[in-house]
């Protein structure tokens, strides 16, 4: 089977896709709230080593219907090595359904609109972005590498070039002094880019990352409660506005609280499931990864 470099990540939804490593590592890899790749160094693996893992897990696994391109930064190859692997899935693994991959904006704004179709019509169907925030200042602070203005640009570029895009959101990411901004950024956003897909989750921070964020926050950062935490969910709600659907999760193991539901038609319905909570902490059961 596939010997894979460690740490291997990859978004809750792809739990049972089939993971090939075509980069090792993120190019970027400065967010100041991920340590996901801090012990890597980024490199891109070479056709003759991605060409023999795709060839033996076909042996394996022929019936496979999803493909998962890891590590963080495999839209950072060029494009046309990106539609070599992904046509060569699509030969090998005949029932393949969707190949996606992550996809900094950073990396969709440096591909052509050209290059970015031609991987979408080779079989690359899906990006997972993380917005983390809309607001600028929140994304300084957390080493982001993009603005707002970025990160919608890509997602609508991406979305024009034929990708469902799901996007993520951190709640408490601007902690205590920037919560209504970093809200406010962030619904609109997701208002101005409709991603397909939008999950929140909740701040945690691995020890090793930890300070480097607290430090880089300058003395600022305070963190949110649950209680806070729901009341930025809320706001983040009913702040979103759009007429195009977007599924909105909130269950990662990093949140208290669980919601989900699809805008525009669900929002009414999410935002009293998060008054309801508010006003009964005492029997909504926690979940999840506690900690900061």
């Amino acid at each position: 089977m596939l010997n894979y470099d460690a740490p291997l990540y990859r978004p809750p939804s792809e739990a049972r896709s089939l993971i090939f490593q075509v980069t090792l590592g993120c190019s970027f890899n400065e967010c100041s709230f991920c340590d996901m790749y801090r012990s890597k160094e980024y490199s891109e693996r070479p056709w003759n080593d991605v060409k023999a893992e795709i060839d033996m897990m076909a042996g394996y696994l022929p019936e496979t219907k999803r493909v998962f391109l890891a590590d963080g930064d495999a839209l950072n190859i060029d494009s046309e090595y990106m539609v070599k692997i992904v046509k060569y899935i699509r030969e090998k693994f005949q029932n393949i359904e969707r190949i996606s991959c992550y996809a900094m904006p950073m990396n969709i704004l440096k591909k052509t609109p050209e290059e970015l179709k031609k991987m979408n019509e080779a079989g690359l169907d899906m990006f997972y972005l993380g917005i983390e925030s809309g607001s600028d200042i929140v994304l300084k602070k957390v080493t982001k590498g993009a603005v707002a203005k970025t990160i919608i640009k890509s997602v609508n570029k991406a979305k024009d070039a034929g990708y469902v895009m799901s996007c993520m959101v951190i709640l408490g990411l601007g902690g205590k002094k920037y919560s209504k901004e970093h809200i406010k950024g962030t619904a609109e956003v997701i208002s101005a880019c409709s991603p397909n897909y939008v999950g929140a989750l909740t701040l945690y921070l691995e020890n090793g990352i930890k300070q480097e964020f607290i430090d880089k926050y300058e003395g600022e950062f305070v963190r949110i409660n649950d209680d806070e935490s729901l009341e930025e969910l809320y706001d983040l709600i009913n702040q979103i506005e759009t007429k195009d659907e977007i599924v909105f999760r909130v269950n990662h193991g990093s949140n208290a609280y669980t919601v989900k539901g699809t805008f525009p038609q669900d929002k009414q319905e999410m935002l009293e499931k998060v008054e309801w909570m508010k006003q009964h902490p005492e029997i909504v059961r926690p979940q999840g990864l506690r900690g900061f």
